[in-house]
């Protein structure tokens, strides 16, 4: 199984529009908002969540980009992790792709249903079944729902998602969204080769500095309390979905420091796994 991360960030990203912040003006990398690119033959590509800077993400993955046809693509569907906006106005982009395949859970298809009504005014979408190649696993893992949902909606809003490779047996885990670690992630990551982790926040008062929420009302586990669950196991560990406020994103902070000592990775955009 091919594994491209084609954004590592947050929503806003890295440096963020609207924020001056020491991070954001350090002239650290820059990241583009988190979603992930799989393909079990390098041919046929699927995408996890569908960030609004796909457009970006596919030009600068060789790929993802179209041909040999004229309007041929790589690009087979789309498996959502949430309703956030940040995961999914991608979709928009993605609009000349007729009947495009998309999974994922009932209450974000619902919350969804006003785009997808511009979506449909051009192509529209059809439910995602299966992936070639390989079994997807879906563990719910919180009932957050996006600010813009209106009240009711049974949950699960936010999943999980386990990834098999049915030919070399690699195992991917994708959690971006974590409020909590629940009891069944434990079996959920047993034998992964790579899982790629809710890196949000480094700590729960993070966004203090910058006069907002604390973690738990955003639904992200902060990586301080992550990295005391990881420790010791095998596989690659890897952080993505990191906010603009996270000192790990400098490469000469402590807390950066602290991440690897662990044996974690804060993979870069654009940063290719085989598994």
């Amino acid at each position: 199984m091919k594994v491209i991360l084609l954004g590592t960030a947050a929503g806003g990203g890295c440096p963020q529009w609207n924020c001056a912040c020491r991070l954001c003006t350090a002239g650290l990398p820059p990241r583009t908002q988190d979603c992930v690119a799989i393909s079990a033959d390098g041919a046929g590509w699927y995408l996890l969540n569908c960030s609004p800077d796909i457009r970006a993400q596919i030009l600068a993955t060789p790929p993802l980009r179209a041909g040999p046809g004229p309007r041929e693509i790589p690009l087979r569907g789309v498996l959502l992790t949430d309703a956030e906006l940040d995961h999914t106005l991608g979709l928009l982009m993605l609009r000349e792709t007729r009947g495009l395949p998309v999974f994922a859970p009932d209450a974000v298809l619902d919350a969804l249903s006003p785009l997808r009504a511009i979506v449909d005014g051009y192509g529209g979408w059809t439910s995602l079944v299966d992936l070639p190649g390989l079994r997807v696993d879906v563990l719910p893992v919180s009932d957050k729902k996006p600010k813009y949902a209106p009240p009711g909606g049974e949950g699960p809003w936010v999943v999980a998602y386990r990834v098999t490779d049915l030919r070399t047996g690699g195992v991917l885990v994708y959690a971006p969204c974590l409020k909590s670690w629940p009891d069944e992630f434990d079996s959920f990551v047993e034998g992964a080769s790579l899982v790629l982790l809710d890196g949000t926040f480094h700590a729960p008062d993070e966004m203090a500095g910058v006069g907002g929420p604390d973690q738990l009302a955003m639904g992200h586990l902060p990586i301080t309390a992550s990295l005391a669950r990881i420790a010791g196991r095998p596989g690659l560990w890897a952080f993505t979905h990191l906010n603009n406020t996270n000192p790990v994103l400098a490469p000469a902070s402590p807390e950066h420091a602290a991440v690897l000592s662990a044996g974690a990775l804060l993979p870069a955009d654009g940063t290719e796994f085989s598994l």
